[in-house]
């Protein structure tokens, strides 16, 4: 479903939540916002592959919802904080997981009018993000077969763990090296730039951009008069 719009209307759309998120002040309306962006994750067929990253983000939401309450705020703060921390995040992997990022760099470039250095720099970061991760996680499996050990107290874990950083360190540096030779070679840095995608709003996105901005004012008029 998601798929069907162009990553200009999925960027509003991202902040849109995100402010929403950030206006909403009550339990309730927080609930049901993260529940309408579980819907969608589902809705769109990701659910099942980011429901790590969705219970790894619940987890971190509980733990930000504890220093609150340790902090000396409400139980209420508390549950406001890790809920507004999943309504901003979640929404960012509907995002990532519903736009290629070719599309999403030609959208900032051509929509948003951001130059394209800046804008391949941002989606190359996204797209070394899960490579990173995967890549830490064979170099601590092959560390783990030659025998590493990461038993022991928090010392022990931080010294034994840089037997991991060093040779992931390394072949980041390799990547890092290979990608810009590649962008040598390709003329990055020129003037021009095309795109294959055909990335312009059609009448759907136009109106789905209508609904978002008239709930961002109904939002901020119930948030004014107390009513979330």
């Amino acid at each position: 479903m998601m798929k069907r719009f162009v990553p200009i209307t999925k960027l509003i759309g991202t902040f849109a939540f995100s402010f929403w998120a950030l206006v909403i002040n009550t339990t309730a309306p927080l609930v049901v916002l993260v529940a309408a962006e579980l819907l969608l994750l589902a809705m769109c067929g990701s659910l099942s592959r980011n429901l790590k990253a969705v219970c790894s983000l619940a987890v971190f939401a509980v733990f930000l919802g504890l220093v609150q309450l340790v902090g000396g705020g409400s139980l209420e703060s508390a549950y406001i904080t890790g809920l507004r921390m999943m309504a901003m995040t979640v929404v960012f992997i509907i995002l990532l997981t519903t736009t290629r990022l070719q599309d999403l760099t030609a959208a900032l470039v051509k929509q948003v009018k951001i130059p394209y250095e800046y804008a391949f720099m941002f989606t190359a970061a996204l797209r070394f993000v899960p490579d990173f991760i995967a890549e830490s996680k064979a170099v601590q499996e092959a560390q783990a077969c030659r025998g590493l050990s990461t038993k022991g107290n928090v010392v022990k874990k931080m010294i034994h763990y840089m037997s991991v950083i060093q040779p992931l360190m390394l072949k980041s540096l390799g990547r890092s090296e290979t990608m810009a030779l590649s962008l040598e070679l390709r003329g990055f840095g020129s003037s021009e730039h095309s795109f294959m995608s055909n990335v312009r709003p059609k009448g759907r996105d136009y109106a789905v951009m209508a609904v978002m901005a008239a709930v961002s004012c109904v939002v901020v008029y119930m948030r004014l008069h107390g009513l979330v």
